[in-house]
């Protein structure tokens, strides 16, 4: 069981974004010094750790932060995993395990990986290219999926029928079958070194109607009981058949017929999971360094009923950013903004987020639509 009142104890950070600026904030609660890898020199996490500049992806980089930490996490999947198994072949912790990153990169190996081991999922069927899913006229309507490097609604598209083939990606992908789910929600599931699992209180997400990223949430969700227990069901059975150390996503459909399916996994903390910041009695932030340091993990009752809402960048806005609304949602009961540091803004980026807490549900409605109304980010 790692302490960071050890000496010369590190834990090191591929990816310097908003997700790892938490981490870092979390951390500081318990001393843990960081050192953070991001090829933007001014990435959020830039000043608040020892940072280095440069890709996650190359192998020497990769190395050389590993060389300094003992412990290596990640809050981005795209990272040299070949420089990940080396740095576990010399001593250090690497989690989630390289072999977990890996997996999760492609999402063709995340399909499979779910058929392999009875996780319920959509119907799908694996394209090599955009002929490819011009042979798949049958299995229409369906979403198509890149399989590496989509996120935050990129790579992501709905093939309605014939006339969509001409916008078909061109590149190894999934197609899957549209599913006319009811709703979208998301269990944060943590998983320590010593085998400890704990999820915390499912999440409702509302979807942006263009961008295909989530524009607020609520927590808990508003299903039945037996379909949450479902949702924690399975969210604990994909992180112990992965053997995964640290928090996992699990972003699923509820369907019309009450069915739960897995739709994506992200091996590390998520969107989905700012709120337990203000709204849980550990934040998934806490509960991942909890995990990868093997210590017990923490308590997940939600406190208070909660919502979040993303901040994005206004369509039409690109440069320094500025923020429009702020004094207004200071004064509303339960708000608390979270700013990420990002100095420029464009229409969609993620710049922030708010969380809301409320006793009334809702209240908290009518708060998260006037914070969506009244906060803007522009330029």
């Amino acid at each position: 069981m790692a302490y960071a009142s050890e000496k010369n104890f590190k834990v090191g950070i591929l990816g310097g974004g908003q997700l790892g600026r938490m981490l870092i904030q979390s951390g500081i609660d318990f001393n843990i010094p960081f050192v953070v890898l991001d090829p933007d020199p001014q990435a959020p996490c830039s000043g608040l750790s020892h940072f280095m500049n440069g890709k996650l992806t190359d192998f020497d980089m990769v190395m050389k932060l590993g060389e300094s930490c003992e412990v290596i996490t990640i809050e981005i999947e795209n990272v040299n995993t070949t420089a990940l198994k080396e740095l576990v072949k010399r001593g250090k912790k690497v989690y989630p395990q390289p072999e977990v990153i890996e997996l999760i990169q492609d999402k063709r190996t995340q399909k499979r990986f779910y058929l392999e081991h009875d996780i319920p999922t959509a119907e799908f069927v694996l394209v090599e290219n955009a002929a490819d899913v011009g042979t798949k006229i049958s299995f229409l309507p369906a979403v198509q999926k890149l399989g590496r490097e989509g996120y935050d609604g990129r790579g992501v598209q709905i093939i309605q029928s014939q006339q969509d083939l001409t916008k078909a990606f061109d590149a190894p992908g999934v197609l899957e079958k549209l599913i006319p789910f009811e709703k979208e929600i998301a269990v944060i599931v943590a998983r320590n070194v010593s085998g400890e699992v704990k999820t915390f209180p499912a999440v409702e997400m509302v979807f942006h109607p263009i961008q295909n990223l989530v524009e607020y949430l609520y927590a808990p969700a508003g299903s039945s009981e037996k379909i949450l227990s479902e949702a924690y069901a399975i969210a604990t059975r994909v992180i112990e058949k992965l053997n995964m150390v640290g928090v996992l996503a699990v972003e699923m459909f509820v369907t019309r017929e009450g069915n739960v399916l897995v739709n994506e996994i992200a091996p590390r903390p998520h969107n989905s999971g700012h709120q337990t910041i203000e709204a849980n009695a550990t934040s998934q932030y806490e509960q991942h360094l909890r995990a990868i340091l093997n210590w017990p993990l923490g308590d997940t009752t939600q406190i208070l009923p909660s919502a979040m809402v993303n901040l994005l960048g206004e369509p039409g806005f690109e440069g320094d950013a500025r923020y429009k609304g702020m004094e207004e949602i200071m004064k509303v009961p339960g708000a608390h903004i979270h700013l990420y540091g990002k100095r420029t803004t464009k229409p969609f980026r993620k710049m922030g987020h708010v969380t809301i807490v409320d006793t009334d549900t809702e209240r908290l409605k009518t708060k998260v639509a006037f914070v969506k109304n009244t906060l803007k980010v522009i330029a």
